[in-house]
């Protein structure tokens, strides 16, 4: 299977927007240029990278240290994310949230309908 640059292009690009990052954050974080940055977050120039750059991009984005040579290859690594007790928890709250939201809703739209009748 050949490298898919893009899929690396595609995950680097979500990662920085969803850590807020800038390119220069990145680039100072994993200790390389940030042309490098550049070329990898919108695929400029596809050619063989050091393992070394690909490994520190990885971790400056917060992933374990082989997540985007496993990207390149064409694998779906684990969201290294998935089992942090926070986010778990996190989630647990908007799933009530959004069901609590819904129930008040509910009651709007039936007391909407009852001032109608009333």
């Amino acid at each position: 299977m050949g490298k898919d640059w893009d899929a690396v292009a595609a995950a680097i690009q979500a990662r920085l927007e969803e850590l807020g990052m800038t390119q220069q954050e990145l680039a100072s974080r994993a200790g390389v240029a940030l042309m490098t940055v550049r070329e990898l977050q919108h695929n400029l120039k596809p050619r063989k990278r050091s393992p070394r750059t690909l490994a520190a991009v990885s971790t400056a984005l917060g992933w374990p240290e082989g997540h985007l040579a496993e990207v390149l290859n064409g694998g779906a690594p684990e969201d290294p994310d998935a089992a942090d007790p926070v986010l778990v928890e996190l989630q647990t709250l908007n799933q009530k949230l959004n069901s609590i939201t819904a129930r008040l809703d509910a009651i709007e739209r039936r007391l909407a309908g009852d001032d109608e009748h009333g």
